[in-house]
């Protein structure tokens, strides 16, 4: 395989660790100790430091399988933050945004940034340096840079430079020959390719694809035919060719269908206790929804018992309900969710979990109007993006609906626990740490 192209130069910028970095920003005496960060009712960790990987601790794990790490190696375990770590990854974004003209975010904790035309190759190294020292001088969060001329190669040059400690967080491909370019595409296995999955991943190596540099080599129309457009993308963006331009990644990231559930923090009978958790559940799928100017067209609402619950009635059951005309106001979906509830719901059974779906998304200016319907879209949105704002510059639930019924002062059965979790430092005011003389 020839040396990659170098014209564009693509950065991908990731927080390591985040939400474990986040929570040792406010609390360093968390630095050089294992610890984790809990899901959801504290029940799967889903951040690590690095010290808890060296135990072995895998992603994912119930963390009841590993309490006994607590004794035997100091393990340090918190409930899931989110309102710390999305206003820190909001931060991040912010000083990441002043190191080029062009900025995509991808997730809670990582950024490309199109480096093309700022300057000579020999130079890119030594700026993601600069972007690195520079998050971690304003925020105190690690970071590791990956440059590359294509997306899928800034990613997988994040990978190394977060796997190698000789490359000091910062790795870019036009800084090596053909040669060293191959050995690297050689030593990583195809499934730490952005987008291959599981399944993906065993039919590639059916195919005797093993590594990146194999999945480079393929034929991309041969890929096309056995797998999809998408992964023939993939090789041709590994081969140093871009299919993925900046502007492009709005659209890729474009969620179709959005999910809010929980299990509920203690188990609940009460329909209006079930109503009051499927509320809150639509108004946060209708936020992502609105966030993305996105409508949606159908609402399906679940609900199911305890399933490890074996002396209790088993139930679990789910409804789509079609809406006349693709919404995102939080009051249309709530009702489309309550008529569905209403049809599902069993009396006298043990609830331990429920959830909303919103499917068939398109954006919100595609929307196909009704010649009938009564229905004032423009105000309707007007009052959505009005509490969305109000909700951004004062905190989530400033102002929400009342059939949502979240308020710090009635908490519900159906609140999920957190009973580790660490002050919001820095969007709550009677939260701010104290600062001692």
């Amino acid at each position: 395989m020839s040396a990659l192209p170098g014209e564009r130069a693509i950065a991908l910028v990731d927080g390591n660790n985040f939400y474990v970095s986040c929570e040792r920003v406010f609390n360093p005496k968390l630095n050089g100790r294992p610890l984790v960060i809990l899901s959801n009712n504290d029940g799967c960790i889903v951040s690590r430091s690095q010290e808890a990987r060296d135990l072995g601790i895998p992603m994912g794990m119930p963390f009841f399988k590993a309490q006994h790490f607590v004794k035997s190696h100091g393990l340090q375990w918190l409930s899931s933050n989110y309102t710390l770590y999305g206003d820190m990854s909001a931060r991040m974004m912010n000083v990441l945004s002043e190191f080029s003209p062009a900025q995509e975010i991808y997730s809670i904790d990582e950024c490309f940034l199109d480096l093309s035309q700022m300057m000579a190759n020999e130079l890119l190294i030594p700026y993601g340096q600069t972007i690195k020292k520079r998050v971690h001088q304003y925020l105190g969060l690690p970071t590791c840079v990956g440059i590359g001329p294509t997306k899928t190669l800034a990613k997988l040059a994040n990978h190394i430079a977060k796997k190698n400690k000789v490359f000091n967080g910062v790795f870019a491909w036009v800084a090596l020959d053909c040669e060293e370019q191959n050995h690297w595409l050689k030593s990583i296995t195809v499934n730490e390719v952005w987008g291959v999955g599981r399944r993906i991943n065993d039919s590639l190596v059916s195919m005797g694809i093993h590594t990146v540099f194999d999945l480079a080599c393929a034929n991309p129309e041969m890929i096309r035919s056995r797998f999809s457009v998408v992964l023939a993308r993939t090789v041709v963006e590994l081969q140093g060719i871009s299919c993925l331009a900046m502007s492009d990644l709005e659209e890729t990231s474009r969620k179709q269908q959005i999910i809010s559930s929980k299990s509920f923090g203690q188990p609940i009978t009460d329909l209006s206790h079930l109503q009051e958790a499927v509320a809150s559940y639509i108004c946060r799928a209708a936020e992502k929804l609105r966030a993305q100017d996105s409508v949606c067209q159908y609402v399906t609402v679940f609900v199911r018992t305890n399933p490890f619950a074996k002396n209790q009635t088993q139930y679990r059951n789910q409804i789509t309900i079609p809406l006349s005309i693709a919404s995102a106001d939080s009051r249309r979906l709530i009702k489309a969710a309550f008529f569905g509830l209403d049809r599902i719901y069993r009396k006298g059974l043990i609830y331990k979990k429920a959830g909303v779906i919103l499917s068939e998304l398109h954006q919100a200016k595609h929307q196909q109007e009704d010649l009938f319907t009564q229905i004032n879209h423009t105000k309707s949105m007007q009052v959505m993006q009005t509490m969305d704002t109000l909700n951004q510059l004062y905190g989530a639930h400033t102002v929400t609906l009342a059939s949502a019924a979240q308020t710090l002062s009635n908490p519900r059965a159906w609140h999920m626990r957190a009973n580790h979790k660490s002050p919001r430092f820095t969007t709550r005011w009677h939260e701010i740490p104290p600062a001692h003389t």
